[in-house]
């Protein structure tokens, strides 16, 4: 897993999305509501949040293997600052286009673009 300072700088952003994610992953597919301001009222936003749940998880798995067997470190690493850059940029235009979210969007905001930018930097200094 982290053996020396450079595991250190190439994954710990990997391990704190995984721990962030996954607990994310399973509030969105089984219950947004006791966290968040959403109330699923149709079988198809409840099918709509399950996938997302299995989205997030089938990236954190991803996420698992990089952090442990080299060969997939690079796609995790991509994969990863992908995934945090879309939301976080997703999140920062519906700020523009629809006004401002809970503290908790807010906060996942400002987490997900500081995660994705520190992907593509350990991308760009490190391969």
């Amino acid at each position: 897993m982290i053996k020396n300072k450079e595991d250190f700088i190439t994954k710990t952003h990997m391990i704190i999305s995984v721990l962030i994610v996954v607990p994310i992953a399973f509030i969105y597919g089984f219950n947004p509501d006791t966290q968040f301001n959403i109330h699923l009222n149709t079988i198809d936003e409840h099918n709509a949040f399950k996938a997302i749940m299995g989205l997030y998880l089938g990236f954190s798995i991803l996420w698992v293997l990089g952090i442990f067997q080299k060969k997939y470190l690079k796609l995790a690493l991509v994969s990863n600052m992908i995934f945090m850059l879309g939301l976080g940029f997703g999140r920062l235009l519906s700020l523009a286009l629809d006004g401002t979210p809970t503290f908790a969007y807010v906060f996942g905001t400002f987490g997900e673009l500081v995660l994705g930018f520190y992907g593509a930097w350990v991308l760009k200094t490190r391969y």
